[in-house]
């Protein structure tokens, strides 16, 4: 006999056995009847997408001779740059501008002088020494040398310890020389002109229009000779300083004009090419060209000041301009065929600051000269060539293309 417990587990596993069956047939009904009621539901028809035209600016494919400048930004600096040097020892004493840094002088003017008082003073009694040696002679020079009397009288009269002295009469007769060389008066004589010319050294004169750019002693300090006061710059004329890339210096001659500007002044100046640097800048490679400036003008240049020069440069032959910023992995613009764009890659002639020169396309193409984002080959364009046509539909004999094309063609034929 099965025990009660045995019967009872069969009763529930049947009874557990029977739900499943009843769940799995109730989902698959229910399954079936919602795919049937979809298959009779009518699918909405697709919308079409609709392509986008894109409107760019064009120009048409035209080469020709362009003239093209080159534009660059350079360093002004000065054309001389010396330090002024003390000549003489003694006491630093003030000349006729402040001795200071920044300090600006004109060509002639005292920068500083030297305490001259005592050399002065030493001169004075040199000359008069001469003057004594001078007038015990003149009674021996009357009689040996009678036709010489009047000569060396003239230049004793002539000498005064105030003033430097005058030239030394001309002596032809070998034996007066003698006689004078004996009498040391030859050696006093240009010993003197000797202190004179150190006494002189005792003012320094600025020896062009400039400024101090940097002081080393002031006034009242003693300076020994040699000693280094202050280093003065020319202000006038400064030159420029501009590295030029090897291919923009080709272009570059000797004598050019060059039209300088800045932004921080509302004035332009005009310069000239004096020389060119013949050494290449290793890391840049660029070569420096050097031009020279007045600056004479109500805008002060500044030297040190970043200043941008416009080159006149040479004729290109054979190609067309366009912006930069329509040509895109190096190389590579967008040409129009058929009202779509298509890619082309040009040939690079010159790189200018915000266009280049090119050629390697075909003449009479249409190319966009816009910039392009998220643009791809083949999409479908209308350009500003179309809308010229819209507004002056062609006529018999009437000239096809923008007028921009018609003024570079008139240009093309002067050039020629």
């Amino acid at each position: 006999m099965i025990p009660l417990t045995i019967m009872t587990f069969m009763e529930k596993f049947q009874h557990r056995i029977v739900v499943f069956f009843v769940f799995v047939i109730t989902v698959g009904l229910a399954f079936g009847i919602m795919k049937f009621l979809i298959a009779q539901k009518e699918e909405p028809p697709a919308r079409r997408l609709s392509e986008i035209t894109r409107y760019l600016e064009v120009d048409i494919i035209d080469y020709m001779a362009v003239l093209s400048p080159v534009e660059e930004p350079g360093r002004m600096s000065s054309v001389s740059e010396i330090n002024v040097s003390a000549e003489a020892s003694g006491k630093v004493e003030q000349g006729d501008i402040p001795l200071k840094e920044g300090a600006a002088f004109k060509k002639g003017a005292i920068l500083f002088s030297i305490y001259k008082d005592e050399a002065v003073l030493a001169l004075k009694a040199k000359k008069s020494q001469f003057m004594n040696s001078l007038a015990l002679l003149l009674p021996d020079i009357a009689i040996d040398y009678p036709e010489q009397e009047k000569t060396f009288t003239s230049f004793f009269n002539a000498v005064d310890i105030n003033n430097p002295l005058p030239a030394f009469p001309e002596v032809k007769d070998e034996k007066l020389t003698i006689f004078l060389a004996g009498k040391n008066i030859l050696s006093d004589y240009y010993s003197i002109l000797k202190d004179e010319l150190q006494l002189s050294r005792y003012v320094i004169r600025a020896p062009f229009d400039g400024t101090l750019t940097s002081v080393n002693m002031e006034v009242g300090a003693y300076a020994n000779a040699g000693s280094i006061i202050a280093k003065a710059i020319r202000t006038d004329p400064l030159e420029l300083d501009v590295p030029l890339r090897l291919s923009d210096a080709l272009w570059v001659k000797i004598g050019d004009p060059v039209q300088l500007s800045s932004e921080a002044h509302s004035a332009t100046w005009q310069g000239k090419v004096i020389r060119k640097g013949q050494v290449v800048e290793e890391n840049t490679q660029s070569q420096h060209v050097y031009v020279e400036v007045s600056n004479h003008g109500k805008q002060a240049l500044l030297a040190g000041e970043f200043i941008t020069a416009t080159f006149p440069g040479r004729p290109v032959q054979d190609v067309m301009e366009i912006p930069r910023n329509a040509v895109f992995n190096s190389n590579e613009v967008f040409i129009v065929k058929d009202h779509r764009l298509k890619k082309q890659q040009i040939n690079i002639v010159k790189v200018n600051t915000n266009t280049l020169l090119f050629n390697g396309l075909t003449q009479g193409d249409t190319i966009v000269v816009q910039p392009l984002i998220n643009v791809y080959e083949g999409t479908r364009v209308t350009t500003s060539l179309d809308e010229q046509k819209m507004v002056n539909p062609e006529k018999p004999g009437q000239e096809t293309g923008n007028s921009n094309q018609k003024e570079k063609g008139s240009l093309k034929k002067r050039d020629k």
